[in-house]
């Protein structure tokens, strides 16, 4: 039982700190900051048009936006595309690594940053939608509260399955996850296709240096760089016009590579009070397994894993429902029913892989 008090308390500091952040009041001054875009694009044919033209149509004056797309070795169209709104001010560059890397989306960002004329950089991902007031709420949270990070939210939309939607729901468990950690003081997680930070303390930390052997990492190590040379300097921007939209996955492969992906990034936050947190998490859901299928040869035990399932099922239940309640997809609520205990047996087995084996990402085996 003791596990799943300490899984409890966490939830009722994830509580605590969603609901400490509030709507920001922006100012209304005439925007003057330099913006520079950037998405790092590796076979996104089939996306890359759409998210220009959002980018293209921001209320955000043009005169201080400028967009940096790096085409990273793309064997489709990719290239063909951006290179068509180069009359529009799009700028693409070609990533030419003379070597094989790890990390190739952290050096196309490296090589975007190196060439932006930005103080504020602000990067998404080649296959995500956005409205058109979502750079100048970036900006505008920014310039009214001086941040030197902002983490802003992603979901996901379109869901074509049930698979799809369930999803949704899982990811914004992890949204909210990275926001309250940031209410309560504490910067750990964020996501990349809705991140932005200055440039020269991107430099200031030493950008992705110390993190450049590992694939994944471009936004939350990152982060966490930058919340030990500035503690209390990033915030998440809780505005419904900064949020960023992208696709779930199709499949069950799909999505657990990419979570194995993200999970990789673990073993390397800087904060070891977060990675002990991240290893008790893991245990109490290890423990959960444990009482499961203990039950079937001891009654007590499979009573003890009702219980405790009820208290986790509970607790994600209001955290998720405010989440839910800001994204304005309240009516995914009823899926954590069915999220919740497969919850147990996704955590276990994603914490294992994605710290034993190597993962697929954008048609390369990585780690």
């Amino acid at each position: 039982m003791l596990l799943t008090g300490f899984y409890l308390l966490v939830l009722l500091y994830l509580i605590r700190g969603w609901a400490l952040i509030k709507k920001p009041k922006l100012s209304h001054e005439p925007f003057k900051t330099k913006v520079t875009i950037l998405i790092a694009a590796r076979n996104e044919a089939d996306n890359i048009a759409e998210t220009i033209d959002d980018l293209l149509a921001q209320d955000y004056p043009h005169q201080l936006t400028e967009i940096i797309i790096v085409d990273d070795h793309s064997t489709d169209n990719t290239a063909g595309i951006i290179l068509s709104y180069a009359d529009r001010g799009v700028k693409l560059l070609q990533l030419k690594a003379d070597q094989a890397l790890n990390s190739y989306k952290k050096k196309a960002i490296s090589e975007a940053i190196a060439r932006s004329t930005g103080d504020l950089l602000v990067a998404t991902d080649a296959d995500c939608r956005m409205g058109s007031q979502w750079l100048s709420t970036v900006v505008g949270y920014y310039e009214t509260y001086n941040p030197v990070m902002i983490s802003s939210p992603v979901t996901y939309f379109r869901e074509q399955s049930f698979f799809e939607r369930l999803q949704t729901l899982e990811f914004s468990f992890l949204i909210g996850i990275g926001a309250a950690f940031i209410g309560n003081g504490r910067a750990s997680t964020c996501n990349g296709a809705n991140l932005a930070y200055r440039k020269d303390v991107f430099y200031e930390v030493g950008g992705f240096k110390g993190i450049d052997d590992l694939a994944s990492g471009d936004d939350e190590l990152l982060l966490q760089k930058v919340a030990l040379q500035y503690p209390g300097r990033i915030g998440f921007l809780k505005d419904t016009r900064a949020i960023v939209y992208t696709y779930a996955k199709p499949n069950l492969e799909a999505f657990l590579q990419q979570r194995r992906r993200w999970a990789s990034k673990s073993t390397r936050y800087k904060d070891k009070k977060v990675v002990a947190l991240a290893v008790g998490i893991w245990l109490f859901n290890a423990l959960l397994l444990v009482s499961l299928v203990g039950g079937f040869f001891c009654a007590v035990l499979f009573k003890l894993f009702l219980a405790e399932l009820v208290c986790k099922l509970l607790f994600e239940a209001i955290f998720l429902g405010s989440v839910t309640s800001f994204f304005k997809r309240k009516s995914l609520i009823k899926l954590v029913l069915l999220l919740s205990p497969i919850h147990i047996f996704y955590v276990v087995y994603v914490g294992f892989m994605g710290n034993t084996r190597k993962y697929a990402w954008k048609g390369r085996l990585v780690r």
